[in-house]
């Protein structure tokens, strides 16, 4: 099985492939609008019970984000216990993402 976390730079190449990951994001709204990566999936964390089987498939890569890392990472293991055995949170969140990958992405 994939190890539950993965780092922002091996996220990102997964993220360049032809079938990339879905890769969703589980903070809230205005978290999300304030910065997002594009084609991201906003599921706050809130909702992901009742609608993870419903928009996501469990045979598919999975990529999980959050603004530190800590709700992606719960939300990782609740999706595993699941049957989604191949989500991985992105370690250090948004927050790594917009220091080690793209800067453009602002900082709260």
């Amino acid at each position: 099985m994939l190890p539950p976390e993965i780092t922002p730079q091996a996220a990102a190449a997964l993220l360049q492939q032809p079938n990339p990951p879905v890769l969703v994001d589980v903070r809230e709204q205005w978290e999300f609008n304030t910065s997002h990566i594009e084609n991201s999936l906003l599921m706050p964390m809130g909702d992901v019970p009742t609608r993870a089987h419903a928009d996501l498939d469990p045979d598919e890569p999975i990529l999980v984000l959050c603004h530190h890392g800590a709700r992606s990472l719960n939300v990782t293991m609740w999706l595993r216990q699941q049957g989604f055995e191949q989500a991985q949170s992105v370690a250090g969140g948004i927050e790594a993402w917009s220091r080690l990958i793209d800067p453009a992405i602002p900082r709260y």
